[in-house]
């Protein structure tokens, strides 16, 4: 077993959900169901069948649902650690605060807690750590793109040639970030434990250092935003 098999894995989980209320009124969006099964089981199962066992939630609203459902992760063959937050520190204050737990040697996996994509090929994904760790100019992140949705159909940022750019270099193709990357615990070296902080402004510095690589998953993935989308995502995964 090769250490990106190893590699932690921080599920991220400490969303509101305002767009899914009612519905997370009294409920985590990510312990939300497709098939009777959370957003977050789908994930632990994923992983568990990609060989990763460490895993960290991070949890701000109804945090405590998280923690009474999914408990240690025994059920799922994974071992769950959690990371929680008095207020939501956005995506890349939660990182940096379950840095300490997730214990990177370099890199590490990141999937939103709201994001449905079954058959996610981990496998595939963690097949970039040796190539990302090969690369001299040592990538801060790989992040993985998906066809532009109908909720966001300007898209994220360029892709072209593996590379990630937040402007267009000629010949990339604008898509969506879905959310799933791999991330060097060295993007986040700078910022304070605790205080809220967004992701973007980050990749967007180590973009522009070509720092940032990145591919076009094609795969079933989905947003799960609103009641209207859950339920249809119910519908067609009957």
């Amino acid at each position: 077993m090769g250490k990106s098999d190893l590699l932690p894995c921080l599920l991220l989980a400490a969303g509101r959900g305002e767009r899914m209320r009612p519905l997370t009124d009294n409920l985590p969006k990510p312990l939300l169901t497709i098939k009777n099964k959370s957003l977050l089981a789908w994930h632990l199962d994923a992983l568990s069948r990609a060989g990763l066992q460490n895993v960290v939630i991070n949890h701000a609203w109804l945090g405590n649902k998280i923690e009474a459902t999914l408990r240690s992760g025994e059920e799922f063959g994974v071992r769950i650690e959690y990371s929680p937050e008095g207020t939501a520190l956005e995506t890349a204050g939660g990182i940096a605060k379950a840095l300490p737990l997730l214990q990177p040697e370099d890199y590490f996996l990141v999937i939103n807690g709201d994001v449905f994509s079954p058959n996610l090929p981990i496998n595939k994904i963690l097949e970039k750590v040796a190539i990302l760790r090969s690369d001299p100019n040592i990538p801060m992140a790989h992040l993985l793109m998906v066809p532009n949705p109908v909720q966001n159909p300007e898209g994220d940022f360029f892709l072209e040639n593996a590379q990630i750019s937040s402007r267009d270099l000629g010949a990339g193709e604008k898509l969506t970030f879905s959310g799933i990357g791999l991330y060097h615990k060295d993007l986040f070296k700078d910022l304070a434990i605790g205080t809220p902080a967004k992701l973007a402004p980050l990749l967007r510095v180590a973009m522009e250092q070509n720092k940032v690589t990145g591919e076009k998953y094609v795969g079933p993935w989905h947003d799960v935003g609103t009641p209207q989308r859950l339920q249809e995502l119910n519908a067609a995964y009957e």
